[in-house]
């Protein structure tokens, strides 16, 4: 009887610390690169980005934000403050354009630049391919204050991405990335990205989650402040979300042309 209670309990305790499988953190790694990506529909949302740099203030822009990602296509809009009104991004055929009105002109831009000065990539307002832009490096079970989550240290596969080396945090039940740190090919670490919660959002035939804020910290600009070095950091508050189909001319360069006439 005894042996059969030292069985049972040795059986329970070798479950409660049991490692997430390879298949398993393949699966969730895949549900989390779907959790960015609304391949069925067109994805509209107003987007806040404020800017806070230690010793010098805030600045903050607002934005409305156009994906269809089924074809690789989005769009951001500039619409405050007033001095940067009518500016914004266009991505197309794998390009990445930069729309200035008072020039007048387009210039390329790319998934590394910063969007607008701030502590933001263009690649953050893109769907995320955790899965098909990286190889799994290592992984492991961890808790992230009240998740469980998957730790998941991945390389870049392909040449189309921010970083070359990225860790996330990913929580087991849900799929949802919670925290992620973006590295250089020398190891060092660049930026941290915390999404605290997300807002569910039906679209009458599927569920998304989309992030409430993403709060970057930026680990290369800084400043001393009180013999103590304050870093850049940045919010992106997402609200009024709808998943509906855009008019194609959205996501063209005569769209953001004709937006920044006043």
């Amino acid at each position: 009887m005894k042996r059969i209670i030292l069985i049972a309990l040795f059986c329970s305790v070798s479950s409660l610390f049991a490692q997430t499988s390879r298949q398993e953190a393949e699966r969730i790694l895949i549900q989390a690169e779907e959790s960015t990506c609304f391949y069925e529909t067109d994805m509209k949302g107003d987007y806040q980005i404020v800017h806070d740099k230690p010793g010098e203030g805030r600045n903050v822009l607002s934005a409305i934000l156009y994906r269809r990602d089924a074809q690789k296509k989005w769009t951001i809009l500039i619409t405050g403050p007033e001095k940067d009104k009518g500016k914004g991004y266009l991505q197309f055929d794998s390009n990445i354009w930069f729309y200035d009105p008072a020039d007048k002109r387009f210039t390329f831009s790319s998934v590394r630049d910063k969007f607008q000065n701030t502590n933001a990539n263009t690649s953050d307002f893109a769907p995320q391919l955790y899965f098909h832009d990286y190889s799994i490096k290592s992984f492991e079970d961890v808790k992230l204050g009240k998740f469980n989550c998957i730790l998941y240290t991945l390389q870049a596969t392909s040449k189309n991405v921010a970083y070359p080396e990225i860790k996330i945090w990913v929580s087991k039940d849900d799929g949802l990335m919670r925290k992620r740190e973006d590295y250089s090919l020398s190891k060092q670490r660049l930026r941290t990205i915390a999404v605290p919660s997300y807002q569910k959002i039906f679209n009458g035939k599927k569920e998304y989650s989309i992030p409430v804020n993403m709060m970057i910290q930026d680990h290369l600009r800084g400043k001393k402040i009180n013999d103590k070095v304050e870093y850049e950091k940045t919010v992106i508050s997402i609200s009024n979300v709808v998943f509906d189909k855009v008019d194609d001319m959205v996501y063209t360069k005569p769209y953001l042309e004709m937006m920044s006439v006043k």
